[in-house]
C-alpha cells in the first residue's frame, strides 16, 4: 500500500485548481470558485451546455454534480487518509430539475451530507445569476483504498 502526504485542509481550493476537472468538466468549462471541508462551488457556462430547445442540459447538472461531489469526497479522503492512499469513487447519483437556465451562469453548491470512512453523501444545489434554484443532484460515493 502506498502512502501519501496528509493534505492541509485549509488549501481546498489550490488542491481542486491544480488537481483540474478531467477532460469532460473542462470542455465544458467548469470553474472552480471556492473548495472547503464545509463546501464546494463551481460554475458553469449556459452556453455551449444546452439542449436542442436551448436549455441548460439536464446532463451538465449531473457532470457538475458529479465534479463537485466526487472531487470534494476525494478530498475528504485523503484529509483523513491516516497515511493511506484512498480513492472516493461515485455509485449513485440522481438529479431532480425544477426551472430551466436559458444563459448566463450555473452555480452548483456542494454540501456534504455524510462524511464517513468509506461513504460519503454530498447534496449540491444550483442556482441561476438571479438565485433562482435550478436543480438538486444528490451523489453517494464509496472510498477504498488503493
Amino acid at each position: 500500500m502506498s502512502t501519501i502526504p496528509l493534505l492541509d485542509p485549509s488549501d481546498g481550493l489550490t488542491w481542486a485548481i491544480e488537481r483540474g476537472t478531467g477532460a469532460l468538466a473542462q470542455k465544458m468549462c467548469l470553474e472552480w470558485i471556492e473548495f472547503t471541508m464545509e463546501r464546494a462551488v463551481a460554475r458553469m457556462p449556459v452556453e455551449g451546455n444546452t439542449q436542442p430547445f436551448g436549455l441548460f442540459h439536464g446532463g451538465a447538472y449531473v457532470v457538475l454534480g458529479e465534479s463537485l461531489g466526487s472531487m470534494h469526497a476525494n478530498f475528504h479522503a485523503q484529509v483523513t487518509a491516516e497515511g493511506a492512499s484512498r480513492l472516493a469513487v461515485g455509485v449513485d447519483i440522481n438529479a431532480t430539475h425544477t426551472r430551466s437556465a436559458r444563459s448566463g451562469w450555473v452555480t452548483g453548491t456542494c454540501l456534504p451530507l455524510h462524511l464517513g470512512r468509506s461513504l460519503t453523501v454530498h447534496e449540491i444545489v444550483y442556482r441561476d445569476d438571479e438565485g433562482r434554484r435550478l436543480s438538486t443532484v444528490r451523489i453517494t460515493n464509496l472510498i477504498r483504498e488503493v
